[in-house]
């Protein structure tokens, strides 16, 4: 494939920033705030290409909740690069990482009507439950989960 993958420098959100809007085709840069690399970063990562190009960056964090739960916050992938299994490889690191922390199931969310996501989590074994007014009143989402097996040191 020719991809590496990584955890995130500043110099990666720095270029993630700038072609968000692009990859998203249209304007979600506020969504890749700068706490998800200074504070929530250590398990945000990004895939690039031999000549070190950004092709796609997954900004996720750990959650405590009742149980620890890694979240995916926000993924993109260069157009240029979709359905090369770049996504697949930010999820498959991510969600090692979350295992080897110590996290017992990951979560994401998305709009409905969003079906590239929900294909994509799906097939990657996520359970996919709409829920009425998660974001408020009146605002639908797609809530994805997945069981985890938490790693101990030394697994």
């Amino acid at each position: 494939m020719g991809y590496a993958t990584r955890r995130i420098t500043k110099d990666d959100f720095d270029r993630i920033v700038m072609v968000i809007d692009h990859w998203w085709g249209g304007p979600i840069s506020t969504l890749a705030h700068p706490i998800f690399f200074y504070e929530l970063g250590r398990f945000a990562r990004v895939v690039v290409d031999e000549s070190d190009e950004l092709v796609g960056f997954l900004l996720g964090f750990v959650a405590e909740e009742s149980e620890l739960t890694g979240y995916v916050h926000l993924v993109g992938i260069n157009p240029e690069h979709r359905r090369q299994g770049v996504a697949r490889t930010l999820y498959q690191e991510f969600t090692r990482d979350c295992e080897q922390g110590g996290c017992v199931r990951m979560k994401a969310i998305t709009t409905p009507g969003n079906e590239p996501s929900i294909s994509f989590h799906a097939a990657l074994g996520w359970s996919v439950d709409v829920l009425d007014a998660y974001a408020g009143p009146g605002r639908r989402r797609v809530v994805f989960t997945k069981a985890l097996t938490p790693l101990t040191v030394g697994s």
